[in-house]
């Protein structure tokens, strides 16, 4: 049997071409070597999405993307994290092999701690115990199919390390019960620029989308922040935004003559973003045409999800139940 690697994604928006370049496409690249195991992290979701039908709606999106960037569930394991009842029972046990300090330096946790103080509010305002409790749920989502390997973006590296310290503190306890998991990060991709040259988040508002209408793609791009020099003055390609977006989807021999124009004069940064756009949108055109298949046809979404979920648990199973024995709560 091939090596385990897992990766989730929460439903809290419209996937992003940072998203695809930072973490889907790295995730389904891995299904050569591995045994590959994706779910929407709907738990997840839940330390700050509280509206239910609009979590639904995110919960479908998210899985129609999987499916229409490439994911194929004959070959994948697929799933809804909420179906799988055996991981609120796991995290449970992990939390008590979880020391509060490691909690404490969680940096979601921090970041909104530190927001707090920065607005002069109590430090704890506002936090719900789930997103301090989350890099537990976490761990639980990671340990529960002893999963070998976990690709993740760099924000999302402390998770992994996180991840490894509550397992080796149980096996600590009780022996090597659990496979302590490799985060690989994938280097050329661990910063996708967003329109205004910070990273590429929904938090920030500065997305390009996938999916959304032709139209919305073509606006996001053409609002990508550049300088005001005129298109015959040179330019430095070094943590240039809209150079390091084409960069990701132009051919070689093309990109090799656009990094010409910028050095030595003759790039226009309106007709390089049109450009851009037309680029994004021929790569994802089919991607967005099964997509807007999969969205009418949801029915056909639970049923894949859902399949993959009973194989997920088939996987789980025995994990959880080395654990209850070894701890002596079978």
């Amino acid at each position: 049997m091939k090596p385990i690697s897992l990766t989730g994604i929460k439903p809290t928006g419209k996937p992003h071409i940072g998203n695809y370049l930072g973490m889907y496409r790295p995730a389904l690249d891995l299904m050569q070597k591995y045994q590959g195991m994706y779910f929407v992290a709907d738990y997840h979701a839940l330390t700050t999405m509280h509206d239910p039908a609009t979590l639904r709606d995110l919960v479908y999106e998210v899985a129609a993307s999987w499916l229409a960037l490439g994911l194929d569930p004959d070959e994948a394991i697929f799933f809804r994290q909420s179906d799988i009842p055996e991981i609120p029972e796991f995290t449970w046990i992990l939390s008590c092999f979880t020391s509060k300090g490691l909690l404490n330096r969680a940096h979601a946790y921090k970041a909104a701690v530190d927001e707090n103080l920065t607005l002069g509010r109590d430090p704890d305002e506002g936090i719900n115990a789930g997103l301090y409790n989350y890099p537990v749920l976490m761990a639980a989502d990671i340990l529960l199919y002893g999963s070998d390997v976990v690709p993740v973006g760099l924000d999302q590296k402390q998770h992994i390390e996180i991840t490894r310290d509550i397992a080796e503190a149980f096996n600590r306890t009780y022996g090597d019960v659990l496979i302590v998991p490799e985060g690989i990060i994938q280097e050329s991709v661990m910063k996708v620029p967003g329109i205004d040259g910070q990273k590429m988040s929904k938090s920030y508002n500065n997305t390009i989308p996938i999916f959304a209408p032709e139209k919305e793609v073509r606006k996001q791009v053409m609002r990508i922040v550049t300088d005001s020099k005129r298109p015959e003055d040179p330019k430095d390609t070094q943590d240039n935004t809209l150079f390091t977006l084409l960069s990701f989807f132009a051919p070689p021999d093309r990109l090799e003559e656009i990094r010409q124009l910028y050095l030595h004069g003759g790039a226009a940064y309106g007709e390089l973003k049109k450009e851009l756009a037309g680029l994004i949108l021929t790569y994802f055109a089919d991607a967005r045409d099964r997509y807007a298949d999969l969205m009418a046809d949801k029915a056909y979404i639970d049923d894949v999800l859902a399949t993959g979920a009973r194989k997920a648990r088939q996987m789980g199973q025995p994990y959880l139940a080395a654990v209850r024995k070894a701890t002596g709560i079978d």
